[in-house]
């Protein structure tokens, strides 16, 4: 068995800054928090559905939902206030709401600008690293699609492709070019490791990279930069997408070397949960090795997903190791060039 090589104490770990949305974001948080106290999430504000969408109509405010899971992941508060920031009402007008929606709602209505809310809040919450909308704009996303039709709201996308059936062929944001939030640029360019988050790959993952300013932050930055690729398709975005599908979208709406490395799930996948997966038109993405390489990207496979209740989804503490131990080696070959090339430098002087 292959010795682990990260032995880094957490207070001492890499800036990692991780960039995305939805569960997935908050997942990948809750297991690098064990690893590293220099976190910053990046996340997308472009939701429009749910309770987030209802604050977001009624007080004209960024949507807090995926911005709130992010702060719970890192959260060190007392147990009453995490129970306080899950709790969801069920009854009269705020049926459905979540307590830390409102939470941040209120903070919102005494400070500033969203971010600095947000900032209140993770204060609040004492979370490890930092969380931070990718702008303080307000957007939404619009899709278009292969036939040529489009719509506008995130969460009308997954209806309108089921009714095109056809794939998306871009998304974009309105209005366009919002300016990235100045901090999370600045978390780009002095991150150790800049990771794109599993998640929705139109509307978690490639509303990030449209906003002004963050790709040209990740091609600058000379981080280790890793993709981490869905273990399942997603009906109403990716029906029959492979990874290398994946990893085509995302260039299409960036650049083609934004990042060199895929993260992959080598976990088999129980035959039942397959088939109630294949009931919803989702399955196991394909990872089409060979056409992935000739994009640029190396596929690096391991052992990250799990199954719980039956549903499919990346183990917090198994995706945080394989990508700290990938980050030990990859740091470790980088030290080991740079030194060799120092001393046959002073050789050949």
């Amino acid at each position: 068995m292959e010795e682990y090589l990260y032995q880094i104490p957490p207070e001492r770990g890499p800036r990692i800054v991780a960039i995305g949305g939805g569960t997935g974001l908050s997942t990948l948080l809750r297991g690098l928090k064990m690893y590293t106290r220099h976190i910053t999430a990046i996340v997308t504000v472009a939701d429009d559905g749910g309770g987030s969408g209802m604050l977001r109509h009624d007080l004209g405010m960024l949507p807090p939902g995926d911005i709130r899971n992010c702060m719970e992941a890192l959260a060190n508060c007392e147990p009453m206030m995490s129970q306080l920031m899950h709790y969801r009402f069920t009854d009269g007008v705020l049926a459905g709401q979540s307590f830390g929606n409102l939470f941040l709602a209120a903070l919102y209505g005494i400070m500033p600008s969203f971010d600095e809310a947000v900032e209140s809040l993770s204060q609040v919450l004492a979370i490890t690293g930092r969380v931070l909308p990718v702008t303080n704009e307000n957007v939404q996303l619009k899709a278009v699609f292969e036939s040529g039709s489009s719509v506008v709201g995130e969460s009308h996308i997954a209806m309108m492709k089921r009714e095109q059936q056809c794939r998306i062929s871009y998304v974009e944001l309105v209005p366009g070019h919002p300016k990235a939030l100045p901090a999370a640029l600045t978390a780009i360019e002095e991150a150790d490791m800049i990771l794109l988050a599993p998640g929705s790959l139109y509307t978690s993952i490639i509303p990030n990279l449209l906003v002004d300013g963050i790709v040209d932050a990740i091609r600058r930055s000379t981080a280790l930069k890793v993709y981490i690729c869905n273990v399942m398709t997603q009906p109403g975005e990716t029906e029959g997408y492979t990874v290398s599908d994946h990893i085509q979208a995302l260039q299409r709406h960036s650049c083609p070397d934004l990042f060199h490395i895929c993260l992959v799930n080598s976990q088999s996948i129980p035959t039942s949960v397959s088939l109630r997966y294949a009931m919803d038109g989702a399955e196991v993405i394909l990872c089409d090795q060979t056409a992935c390489e000739g994009l640029g990207v190396e596929i690096v496979s391991r052992p990250v997903s799990t199954v719980e209740n039956g549903w499919v989804r990346h183990s917090p503490g198994h995706l945080a190791r394989e990508l700290m131990e990938l980050y030990a080696r990859r740091a470790m070959r980088v030290v080991g060039e740079s030194t060799r090339h120092e001393t046959t430098n002073r050789v050949e002087e």
